[in-house]
Parts: C-alpha cells; structure tokens; sequence
C-alpha cells in the first residue's frame, strides 16, 4: 500500500506541511515550557508540610492524570466561553498541553526530589533557609538532574497529544494532514505525511535523551 503513495500530492502540500512541523514544535515547545513551570509549583505545593496549600495542589495533579487530555481540551474549549473568557484555539491548545503535561512533569520531579538523601534537607533548614529557599537553591537543582531523561520522555509524549489541537481547528501536522485527506480524498498520504513529520520530532528528542545519558555518565562529574 505504501509503494503506491502520491509523492507529487504530499510535495504539493510541502509548504503546508512545513508549516504544521514548525506550528507542532511551537506548541509542543509552549505547552511543555508552561508544564515546567507548573509542574515545579505543583511539585513544590504537595510536599510541603501547610495542608491548605497541598490540598489543591493534589486535586490537581489527581484531577488531571484521571481524566483523558481530549476532555480537558474540550472542557476549556466549550467552557471557558460559557465563563465569558474568549480565547484563540491555538492558546486554548497550548494551555491544554501545559496543564495536562504538569501533572506528570510534578510526579517526575517529585520523585527526584524524594531520592534526595534526608540529610540535605536536614543541613538546608539548619542553615536558615526558608522553604522556598531551599527548594530554589538546593533541592530543585539535585532533583532535576536525574529527572532530564524522564522529562524528555513525557515532552514526547506531549507532541503526540499534540494532535489532538487538530479537533479545535488548530493548525499543526495533524490538521494538514486531514485537508490532505479531504482536499484530494488521499487519506494514507495525509497520515504518512503526519507521522512522517512526528518520527522526525521522536527522533530528535529521542538523540537529546541518548545525548544526556552519556553526558551524565561522564567520569568524574558530580
């Protein structure tokens, strides 16, 4: 079936194609910056000892890891208009991605932070420092290193959700290739254009992954 593919189609929708990668990695690269930073807050809020503020923070991380993306994508985009808050697809998507993908990015961290030996929180509260100081400069700095390779893992994840923005109109990979699909009725060029375009993301994030692997194991580094 493959060796009948339409190339002259797919290069006749290059440009659009094209633009979709690019489109893809933009949202990826928002959705998984805005899943950092709350998946660090996130993080920061369940292990510390005010039940107020840990409490929401876990009905968040609960909330969002029982319930598939596709809901809480459809959730902000019929909602949020109901709440009288207008916003383009494309941020809707992004926002989507980066509450989504928090939720995980807070239990990777988490369980960095948990493999801490007890005794570096022990010398950072003798030394004076405030929770979010040690946080800021002593434990998220040890955490986040042996978690590189699963955040990479979970930003792979997070481009493949990605097209799931197609179903609000949003323009990346998988929205082009359904126009391919409709415009010449090609549907398997339309799919082999798309998956063509996310091995490439794969592959990419999968040599960064291969990369920090040998790069931590570097003799010698602390």
């Amino acid at each position: 079936m493959l060796g009948n593919l339409n190339i002259r189609v797919i290069a006749d929708y290059f440009p659009a194609l094209w633009q979709g990668f690019l489109n893809t990695l933009m949202l990826s690269g928002l959705g998984f910056a805005g899943a950092m930073i709350l998946g660090i807050l996130a993080c920061a809020l369940t292990i510390q000892p005010l039940r107020w503020l840990r409490a929401p923070a876990i009905a968040y991380v609960d909330c969002i890891r029982a319930t598939p993306l596709l809901a809480q994508l459809y959730f902000l985009y019929f909602g949020l208009p109901r709440l009288g808050i207008l916003l383009p697809e494309i941020v809707i998507g992004i926002i989507a991605l980066a509450l989504n993908s928090g939720a995980y990015v807070a239990e990777i961290i988490r369980s960095g932070i948990l493999a801490i030996p007890r005794g570096q929180f022990e010398a950072s509260m003798s030394s004076g420092f405030t929770y979010f100081q040690r946080m800021r400069f002593i434990i998220l700095p040890q955490a986040i290193r042996p978690t590189v390779s699963p955040l990479i893992g979970q930003a792979i994840v997070l481009v493949k959700d990605s097209s799931l923005l197609s179903l609000i109109s949003v323009v990346e990979l998988a929205r082009v290739g359904q126009q391919i699909a409709l415009d010449r009725f090609m549907p398997v060029e339309g799919l082999a254009a798309t998956a063509a375009g996310f091995l490439i993301i794969y592959y990419l994030l999968k040599a960064l992954a291969g990369f920090w692997s040998r790069f931590d194991r570097v003799p010698g580094r602390s």
